[in-house]
């Protein structure tokens, strides 16, 4: 998902009461939007940091679970606490760079762009924390180690997490197990 112009405007002449929808985006300082959203949510303001799971594939079940990181590096969304809540002290928060901005006014963000980022993690979420593998006996799979990247194989069993795979090398049939995550479709 982009964040492209369409979904960021200008600040408008915004009634008082319209606080509780208009987000902004603070731009972290390298590798602090934890901190950022934490030290906004500190002042008052409801931060919301999107987290996602590393694009890397796992290599194996003997790694641990990839830790989740930011969907949008260095940027998290923020809104007022209340109307009376000024954006000043969003811009020297401990962690922020800055906050992004149209010249001198601060960008806005649709409320509505915001619940769209929150149904993509959701879903992100739930296909991660899916454990079948989405292999069947007698499909055609490639290997995506990198010392055996792009073999073609046919997947023999599947358990759990595990597939097993039926590879021709130097003419000779050879029977592995590996992580579902370490093969893809044909």
């Amino acid at each position: 998902m982009r964040l492209g112009s369409e979904s960021m405007s200008a600040p408008a002449a915004l009634p008082s009461d319209d606080w509780e929808h208009t987000w902004y985006l603070a731009y972290s300082q390298p590798r602090q939007e934890r901190l950022a959203a934490e030290q906004l949510a500190n002042q008052g303001y409801l931060s919301y940091l999107p987290l996602c799971a590393p694009a890397g594939r796992r290599r194996g079940a003997e790694q641990p679970a990839p830790a989740l990181e930011p969907m949008f590096p260095r940027y998290v969304f923020f809104r007022r606490g209340s109307a009376q809540q000024a954006l000043s002290p969003a811009r020297h928060t401990r962690g922020v760079s800055t906050l992004v901005s149209f010249g001198t006014c601060p960008a806005t963000v649709r409320a509505d762009l915001v619940e769209a980022v929150r149904e993509v993690e959701r879903l992100r979420r739930a296909s991660d924390a899916d454990p079948t593998p989405p292999f069947r006996v007698g499909d055609r799979v490639r290997l995506c180690e990198a010392h055996l990247q792009n073999l073609q194989c046919m997947v023999t069993a599947v358990s759990g997490q595990r597939v097993s795979l039926l590879l021709q090398i130097l003419g000779r049939e050879k029977e592995v197990c590996v992580h579902h995550t370490a093969v893809e479709p044909v």
